[in-house]
């Protein structure tokens, strides 16, 4: 039976943790991520269709929303359905498996990994190498970026995906384990593929952009208490800043999640976030998260990765004596 205790649970998603820590995302067997945008295209040919420009709004709402029910019902079942058979088999391979994927819903050492292959050439004053990895892990145009453009692309990045790719996975994880997580990771990345705001997706994308909202919404509010502990813990971060830019700014930004990791972040650090971004030729004016007591700087770039693991650390931790307690 594919039902675990409090206990269990606890131990499962502090391993998955370490796990994601020590090894990082899985480059085999395939990445379910890989298979749920695999599973998405192929949804999204059938359901847009090539006639959807003369579909009413009406009608690409009610496809999205079809196309949101079915994908995160088919990746919880598969998930609920082949672990249920590695417990048949065995327990401890029911315990590993459950394990093994709720890792591959955390990207902790990934973002980490991501962020320093910027850091290394910027700090070395490599601008072209350094906009050309910044533009593997944003949307925006970075051909033109400069050293503080290129440092606010990949803190903003980071920061932001402290929520998608480590407190909400995880918060996921214990109430449902890998089957709840991996419906979690489905909804990003059903966000991140059709929840734009252009002319082929704002309707379309609908039901996707607000079911991640919706699925995000408590777990942001959650990293926001994580980060300004975080920022209690690490030299050169200040809490109060963290806390005040969170109150301050947060509600600006156009996500309702997005704007408390950027604004905990930058306040943090005392530095501006936001601004003037660019996408596919069309300019989007952010709006400014912190205050500019300093100019940005690469370092700036390490200590939201130190953030970003602290908070990591805080939320092991935190697992791991819940358990003592509760076994005590």
């Amino acid at each position: 039976m594919l039902f675990y205790t409090w206990q269990e649970t606890l131990l499962m998603v502090a391993a998955a943790i370490m796990t994601d820590l020590l090894i990082g995302d899985p480059r085999w067997p395939t990445h379910p991520v890989i298979r749920m945008g695999q599973w998405i295209n192929w949804a999204v040919s059938k359901l847009y269709g090539k006639r959807s420009r003369l579909r009413s709004r009406f009608s690409l709402r009610w496809r999205g929303i079809v196309l949101t029910v079915s994908t995160l019902f088919l990746v919880f079942v598969t998930m609920w359905l082949l672990l249920w058979l590695a417990a048949e088999i065995h327990p401890w391979l029911g315990y590993a498996a459950n394990t093994w994927f709720i890792a591959t819903t955390i990207a902790v050492k990934g973002l980490k990994d991501a962020a320093l292959q910027v850091y290394r050439p910027l700090s070395a004053g490599k601008l072209d190498e350094a906009r050309k990895y910044v533009g593997y892990i944003v949307g925006r145009d970075t051909t033109q970026l400069n050293e503080s453009e290129i440092t606010r692309a990949t803190v903003e990045t980071v920061a932001e995906n402290t929520v998608d790719a480590v407190v909400s996975p995880l918060f996921y994880a214990l109430l449902g384990a890998a089957p709840l997580a991996l419906t979690y990771r489905a909804a990003n990345t059903l966000d991140s593929m059709v929840g734009y705001k252009n002319d082929k997706y704002l309707h379309f994308g609908w039901a996707s952009a607000r079911w991640d909202d919706i699925m995000n919404w408590l777990p942001a509010r959650i990293t926001g208490v994580l980060l300004v502990s975080a920022a209690v813990l690490l030299r050169g971060c200040s809490p109060v800043k963290a806390v005040t830019a969170i109150f301050r700014f947060a509600a600006l930004h156009p996500s309702p999640n997005g704007g408390i990791p950027e604004s905990a972040v930058a306040g943090a650090l005392g530095i501006e976030l936001g601004g003037v971004n660019v996408y596919h030729g069309q300019i989007s004016d952010r709006a400014r998260m912190g205050w500019p007591l300093r100019e940005r700087q690469p370092g700036d770039i390490l200590l939201t990765i130190r953030l970003l693991y602290t908070v990591s650390y805080l939320v092991a931790g935190g697992l791991l004596c819940a358990l003592c307690w509760i076994w005590l």
